[in-house]
């Protein structure tokens, strides 16, 4: 479970948003830490609902229309319920002058009153997409993260094996760096799984004899990517010199990667063998493969064909 408090969260926010805090600035410490698990979690962001409360409530001027066009009794029952249910933070958008009555309601429940500029539509869009990046289940995994021919494609093994020169290789063959020895990833849909770099290993990736190096100052921002959904990964390891390497199929499998199925290429390393080149066949087999396309199917297919005849 991360934790999360409504100051924390707004902070964040306003980095990238310029938002007014008006009142309810007495539930900065309000802790809103909760598992947030697809499929189940509550809808975090949303324009005005009354029955099924989004934590934050963003009203734009539709929003403020249809409250001000009702009665005055039930227009204090839907203020009351907006600041009394389960949001923890109230945007008033598109310039909206904050209504008197909602101030001592946004302090009594500890709520987060906020004013933006920006139009509700963008700023739901917006706040969906940042929220979803904070608040996704994380993991690290041990290894490095690049782009091989726009795929994101995590190279892992033991220490020593070599992950870190082969990473350098692909930087020199025109591939790009995302993160060195401890990406971090995130679950932003049911079905993806996004990497970044840490911001203290950014650019940097440590190979044995030559110690840290700046990718980006030694190759340019061309070899770098800030991030990329995770769709393969290839596992470096030693050969079993009682076991012979399979000429045809691929010795491939399923990792779970915070709950989403994540194929697994297991790559031998020994003398005389060109992992780059190797690398960027896997990945390139992969993106046929998820169009459907199997050359080894194909094989099988075209001995079948030559016994029928």
């Amino acid at each position: 479970m991360h934790k999360h408090t409504v100051g924390e969260i707004i902070n964040a926010l306003n980095r990238r948003f310029k938002l007014g805090w008006v009142a309810g600035q007495n539930c900065a410490g309000r802790d809103i830490s909760r598992e947030f698990k697809w499929g189940s979690h509550p809808k975090v962001v949303g324009h005005l609902n009354l029955i099924h409360s989004n934590q934050i409530q963003v009203i734009g001027a539709i929003e403020m229309d249809y409250l001000n066009n009702l009665g005055e009794q039930e227009y204090k029952d839907s203020v009351q319920k907006l600041f009394s249910s389960n949001s923890f933070a109230v945007i008033l958008c598109e310039g909206l002058k904050v209504p008197d009555t909602f101030v001592p309601l946004a302090n009594r429940y500890e709520v987060a009153l906020l004013t933006c500029e920006n139009p509700s539509n963008e700023l739901v869009a917006e706040l969906r997409y940042v929220l979803t990046s904070m608040l996704a289940d994380k993991q690290i995994l041990h290894g490095v993260f690049m782009e091989v021919i726009s795929l994101g494609l995590l190279i892992t093994g033991d220490s020593s094996i070599g992950k870190s020169e082969l990473a350098l290789e692909l930087i020199s063959r025109g591939h790009r760096l995302i993160a060195d020895d401890a990406p971090e990833f995130a679950r932003i849909t049911p079905d993806i799984v996004s990497g970044h770099a840490p911001p203290v290993l950014q650019d940097l990736l440590e190979v044995r004899g030559l110690g840290i190096l700046n990718i980006r100052e030694m190759y340019g921002d061309g070899a770098i990517k800030h991030s990329k959904y995770l769709r393969l990964i290839i596992n470096l390891v030693k050969p079993n010199d009682n076991e012979p390497l399979d000429r045809i199929s691929t010795t491939s499998s399923m990792r779970e990667v915070l709950g989403v199925q994540v194929v697994e290429i297991t790559l031998p390393v020994a003398p005389g063998r060109n992992l780059a080149v190797m690398v960027e066949a896997a990945a390139l087999d992969y993106l046929l493969k998820s169009r459907g396309y199997d050359a080894s199917q194909e094989l099988i297919e075209r001995q079948k064909k030559l016994l029928q005849t």
